[in-house]
């Protein structure tokens, strides 16, 4: 499209331009199909003393806890297998002292990205948070927190969170055009709103697509396009967690992560293997399908099962008629300018 801004670049180049040292990142999905190539490229590059923001960190907030990127992290839940007695990245970085954590209900997390993502400066939250030790209990945030306010309108006292507005968001969609229009489907949680309320978005996605794609699906364009910096092309890169419509989740994959991560030696032969070991997602796919067989990826692509297709038809595409007019006046935009002048209406 004449005019429009191509933004495709690959995952090594996305990650360099847009994510630094010390950044407030947010990983932008939620339980499902998360942004694993970007993840494995924040690795890859050695980012330090990152702040990640993540509601349901598994895998991905697992890893780059183990590759020593993250000083911080605020969550609502974190994988530790076990408890204080099990294995996981993230239980011996805070037993080492080496990670602060805080720790949010989902409603109170939620909260702080919709806030951002709407340009306020805080939200109101429920109030019954107070009695538990997640209102009680502060490590880096201290009194920000969490802050009680006296409602203009009531008098009453109401619990606030502060906005969240990440540096960076990385996030992995179904499908994008390259001007950065993102599509998503499915279980969308907070996936808009940790996308938006973030000042730069890197989009992973399995393909690109024409521009008249996505125009015909209009509502699954969550992200639009002056809002993304990079798009990435890359097919299977959610995987082990899946993606609607294209991979289920891979537990054969899943368990070697978990088994692997009990221990710090275990963890880090992992990655050595699939993160260090492999420069990019082709090469990772590569050595997956000749380690475990090409079977093994085949048999978790998603059966197709399509929407019914809606109709956005309409009498006609714009107010502006084949000669020029505008439908309701019928003058052209030459003249309507001339009487706006002519009344005092057009301001230069």
């Amino acid at each position: 499209m004449p005019g429009k801004k191509n933004k495709v670049m690959d995952a090594k180049e996305a990650i360099s331009m847009f994510v630094h040292d010390g950044d407030h990142l947010i990983i932008g999905n939620y339980t499902v199909g998360s942004c694993m190539e970007l993840v494995f490229e924040v690795i890859r590059q050695q980012k330090k003393g990152l702040t990640v923001y993540s509601q349901s960190g598994v895998i991905d907030v697992d890893l780059l806890v183990g590759g020593g990127c993250v000083d911080r992290l605020v969550t609502t839940y974190v994988f530790r297998a076990g408890g204080k007695n099990g294995g996981s990245a993230v239980e011996r970085a805070l037993q080492e002292g080496t990670l602060q954590i805080e720790d949010y209900t989902n409603f109170d997390y939620n909260a702080r990205l919709v806030a951002g993502m709407h340009g306020f400066t805080f939200m109101q939250v429920l109030e019954g948070v107070m009695v538990t030790d997640l209102f009680k209990k502060r490590s880096f945030m201290g009194e920000d927190k969490y802050r009680v306010i006296k409602c203009p309108y009531t008098g009453k006292d109401v619990l606030t969170v502060p906005a969240a507005n990440p540096d960076v968001c990385i996030v992995h969609v179904q499908r994008a055009d390259r001007e950065g229009n993102a599509q998503y489907w499915g279980a969308l949680g907070s996936v808009a709103a940790a996308a938006l309320c973030s000042k730069r978005i890197v989009v992973s996605c399995e393909e690109i697509v024409e521009h008249d794609v996505i125009q015909s699906s209009p509502h699954l364009t969550i992200i639009p396009a002056y809002r993304v910096d990079a798009v990435v092309e890359e097919p299977w890169g959610a995987h082990p967690t899946e993606v609607l419509g294209y991979y289920n989740l891979d537990r054969l994959m899943y368990g070697t992560f978990i088994m692997a991560d009990m221990t710090g030696d275990g963890l880090k032969a992992w990655m050595d293997e699939w993160v260090y070991g492999c420069k990019d997602r082709e090469a990772y796919i590569r050595h997956y399908a000749e380690k475990f067989g090409a079977d093994s990826l085949t048999g978790l692509r998603a059966k197709s099962y399509f929407s019914a297709p809606a109709n956005y038809g309409s009498a006609f595409t714009s107010m502006w008629d084949e000669y020029g007019r505008e439908r309701n006046m019928g003058v052209t935009l030459e003249e309507m300018e001339k009487i706006m002048k002519e009344r005092g209406l057009l301001y230069e």
